[in-house]
Formats: structure tokens, sequence, C-alpha cells
């Protein structure tokens, strides 16, 4: 259902003139107030620094409810999708607005699957990266590679060249990340095998050694497929708001992405869960006690900042937190993996929910709290948690690039500002500074 324009009208008064503005009602949420002739009326702009109350579009993606702690994709509870579905059948979601058939999800997974090779050409991108630079910059760089090796899939215009774009990036992208990783650990690259599901292909190319069998038990594949569902998308973060912005100039969908990519490789984006780790590693290696680093967190003692809590949007418990915490344990036990660190993080969330300081402050635990503890149990080291953040992501970046491309209210992005430099002044050739 789209958004219902001009539900309303809101009058804003400013020095002696009064300015009536539409609104813009929306299905679940806030309303949005219509503020585009606000400097042409009023001389004026709308100042929001990191836009905390500002909303550069409307969309049918994605809901969120931070007080409530409520998650959908496209009306659809996030705690049903990860109980029921699966990454790509949630992708398809994401993209094309409505569950789909039997033989509709096949054919999709059909095409990926089709779709998940690299060419001999596209892997000599990897041979010619240093092995020690960040996974994510060579993500990055590989992505935007795509838009050489795949011209015709360009035309953010031409439907068919975006479902082929569309196609191609997702089904390119955990092959990718596989490399990313077996290059760092010095092993050959893997080809994906036909036949196998997108998360068992990503997995095995990740993962198997030369020689050897990869056999892992089932709740491996579905907690990481799980953990790519909690990512899927997130409204309007950081890196999906890049995304569209980039896309706003017509840039094609990998060039876009990624943009999202080194959105997304800052630390106070994508790099949260292996902070959480480290935190927690802190806490074990000085041998101090959960309670205890909870009380220098407190009193804001030097080298005790709580990771992993809190969020910019939920001001409740984060709803996938709930739920990769009940991963956590199902997945470890199934592993056979003791982790001294998850039973430190119970600690510090226990410590956390019966402390009013915390309560009070509306610190609770968020999604990034308990994922890196099971991507370490999955084998993956914390350099690789946010390329593997990044691919939960990449559905909901692409949905929400093709809803900003097919969007006819849409308008290449470009914020205004309030200019608070100096004011003109005249050029003193360089003779006449002065020596300082």
């Amino acid at each position: 259902m789209a958004a219902a324009e001009n539900a309303s009208k809101v009058r804003l008064k400013v020095g002696d003139k009064s300015l009536e503005l539409a609104t813009t009602r929306a299905t679940a949420g806030a309303d949005g107030i219509v503020i585009s002739p606000l400097m042409s009326r009023t001389g004026l702009v709308a100042l929001d620094p990191g836009y905390l109350n500002t909303a550069a579009c409307t969309s049918e993606i994605t809901f969120i409810d931070g007080d409530a702690g409520v998650l959908r994709y496209r009306g659809y509870p996030i705690e049903q999708l990860a109980e029921r579905s699966t990454f790509l059948e949630v992708a398809l979601l994401l993209i094309r607005g409505d569950l789909p058939s039997r033989a509709e999800l096949e054919g999709f997974e059909a095409r990926i699957d089709k779709h998940m090779y690299l060419s001999d050409d596209f892997r000599q991108i990897f041979s010619v990266m240093p092995r020690r630079a960040h996974p994510m910059a060579t993500l990055g760089a590989a992505i935007n590679m795509m838009a050489g090796f795949y011209p015709e899939s360009l035309d953010p215009l031409d439907p068919s060249a975006v479902r082929l774009a569309t196609a191609l990036m997702l089904a390119k992208m955990p092959t990718i990340i596989s490399y990313i990783y077996r290059r760092a650990q010095g092993n050959a690259l893997l080809y994906p095998q036909q036949g196998q599901s997108y998360i068992q292909n990503f997995a095995r190319m990740t993962f198997q050694l030369p020689g050897e069998r990869f056999d892992v038990p089932d709740v491996f594949y579905r907690a990481l497929d799980t953990l790519l569902i909690l990512h899927a998308d997130h409204e309007q973060n950081c890196s999906t708001s890049s995304v569209r912005m980039i896309g706003s100039a017509r840039t094609n969908l990998f060039m876009s992405v990624a943009g999202g990519v080194a959105a997304l490789s800052g630390p106070l984006h994508g790099g949260a869960n292996e902070s959480v780790l480290e935190m927690l590693s802190h806490i074990r290696d000085n041998g101090i006690s959960p309670k205890e680093f909870m009380a220098k967190v407190k009193n804001k003692s030097a080298g005790a900042r709580l990771m992993g809590f809190g969020h910019r949007v939920y001001k409740s418990y984060d709803p996938r937190a709930a739920i990769v915490k009940k991963l956590a344990d199902a997945v470890l036990e199934a592993l056979g993996v003791r982790d001294e660190l998850l039973d430190i993080a119970h600690e510090v969330e226990q410590v956390a929910l019966s402390d009013d300081y915390f309560a009070e402050r509306r610190l609770y635990p968020n999604v990034d709290f308990y994922t890196g503890i099971i991507y370490r149990a999955m084998g993956f080291p914390g350099s690789m948690f946010t390329p593997l953040f990044a691919l939960g992501r990449l559905p909901g970046w692409i949905a929400q690039w093709r809803e900003m491309i097919n969007d006819p209210a849409g308008r290449i992005g470009r914020p205004r500002q309030v200019y608070v430099g100096l004011g003109e002044r005249d050029y003193v050739p360089l003779g006449e500074r002065g020596d300082d």
C-alpha cells in the first residue's frame, strides 16, 4: 500500500510568515511532513545532523518500531521469517514485494545457482590484491569490477538489465567472499557446485580443505541462513542510504552496492560484532568478572566500553538479538564447541538487564552481541564478520536501489547545508602573508 499524500496540513510559522505544509501518511509508524517548499517559501532549510528526524524517501520494504522492538520485511514479522523462510526466499520477498510460489522460488534459486561461477579472468582480481588487504577493501573492489565484466546489465532503466544485475549480484557475492577468505588463508579457490543450496555452496567454497570432505551438521547451514535473514534489510541505515544516494545519480547496481560496502566497512556500522568479541576477550584476559566490568562501564572507567548494547533505532530489546541468542546456544552445542566467551556474554547480559542504570538508558543487547560468537564457532575469523554482514544485507540494498530507481518522485540526492564558515575576503598574495 502506498503512502497517502496530503493526508492533512501542518502550519509552520516563521517570523511574520505562515507556511502550510502537506503531510504524507504512513501505513505504520510516523507520518511525514513534506518540507520541500521550505527554502523557496521562507529562505530557510531544515538542519538535522545525522538525519535523526529526516525521511529522505517513502518506502514499502521494511518497517521498524524501535520502541516496541518490531521488525517486518514487507509486512512479515522477522520472527516468522527467521523460523520458516530461507535467505533466498527472503531476498525474493524484499526485491519483489510478495512471498513467491514454489515454482517461482525454484526458478529464482536455479537462476542464482547458474550464475555463481566466476570466470577465470574475474578470479585474477584476487591474485593482484594483497593477501593482507582488509576483506572489505577487496570486496568493494571486486563488486566495482563487476560493472566492467557485465556491461549488458548496467542500464538501471532497462528492466531486463536490472533483473540480470540482481541475479548476478546475489549469485557472485558468496563466491567472491569465499575467495577473499581462501586467498587470505593461502588455500586454492574452489568452484561452486550445481545442485547444492546457496548456503551449502558458500560454506563449502569457504571451508573445504584439499582432499577433505566438508561435513557439518544441518544446524550449521540453518544458522548461517538465519543470520543472513536477520541482516537482510534494516530500513534507511548508513549503508542503505548510501546505496540510494549513489543510485539516485542513475548509477548502476554494482557500483551503488560497492558504495554500500564502503559505508558498512566503518566501525560504527558493520564492525560492531567484532568489537563485541574484543570486549568479551578483554574481560576474560584481564581476569575480571562481568559484574566488575559492568561496574567499570557505569563509572566510565578507561578501557571499559560496552559493545553490542543499545541501538540507534531500537529503544527496547532488538528482536533480532532474541533470535540470535537462542541460535548461539544451539550452534555451539551442535558443533561441540565450548566457548567461554558465550558464558561471559550471558553474564554481561544478565547484569545489564537487572541493573536500572542500563534499563533507564535503554541499553539492551542488539543483534551484534551474539552474532560474532556464532561466526567464530563456525570458523570465521573476526575480519570476515563484516563481509558476512554485507552478504546478508545485499537483498535489502538491491530492493532499496530498485525501489529508488522506480520511484517517480525520485531525484538525484543533493542535501542542503547551513554554512558557518568565514564571510567573503580578498586574496592575499603569497609574498604579503608573512613567514608564519
